[in-house]
């Protein structure tokens, strides 16, 4: 491994930084995100080195050509983001979203949705506690920072455009929209029983 690195450019060494730094970062690079573009490609051309360089940490790369997405995984436990209930709630409201707007989408379209969107499915899900602005905000900026969305707009307004990357196919894997429910009703039901 260190011999190909070696071998890089300078500036290839710099990229390779960066592009290890943000993964452990984010967990998430996306090919249609803007600013994930450069370093999604530059690990495709160096894949051999990325993995044979996370693989000492304890990491696999789990790559989607498909779908241009790039997820970091780990085995331990102590890595695992641990979200708070509405946060929980507000990803599987969207992985849900994603599903139903990908079936009206072209597959070179984003899928957007906008905040009312969110609120009307936490409404439907008929959730005893609602979902307020400060919690809505808190769980688009940390799934934004994850490289799952992208924001246009103000969130506290119902019009605001969330585009939901692909890297959300790979944070719940469920293939059923259903299972995706069932979380969702056990989450909400779980948060019943304590209050």
């Amino acid at each position: 491994m260190l011999s190909a690195y070696e071998t890089m450019t300078v500036a290839q060494q710099n990229q390779f930084k960066d592009t290890a730094n943000k993964l452990l970062a984010t967990t998430f690079l996306c090919r249609d995100k803007k600013d994930n573009k450069e370093s999604y490609y530059f690990l495709m051309s160096f894949k051999d080195l990325f993995d044979e360089f996370f693989k000492i940490l304890g990491y696999e790369i789990n790559l989607d050509t498909a779908s241009g997405c790039v997820m970091l995984e780990g085995a331990s436990a102590s890595n695992t983001l641990k979200l708070r209930r509405d946060e929980s709630i507000i990803l599987l409201i969207l992985r849900v979203l994603y599903h139903e707007k990908a079936k009206d989408t072209s597959l070179n379209d984003n899928i957007v949705c906008s905040v009312a969107d969110i609120h009307d499915k936490y409404d439907y899900l008929q959730i005893k506690r609602k979902l307020n602005k400060t919690d809505l905000v808190s769980a688009v900026r940390l799934l934004r920072r994850y490289n799952l969305i992208e924001v246009t707009g103000d969130v506290t307004s119902s019009a605001c455009r969330i585009v939901i990357l692909p890297t959300i196919l790979m944070a719940i894997k469920s293939e059923d929209v259903n299972e995706v429910y069932q979380t969702i009703s056990k989450i909400s039901q779980e948060d019943g029983d304590k209050e």
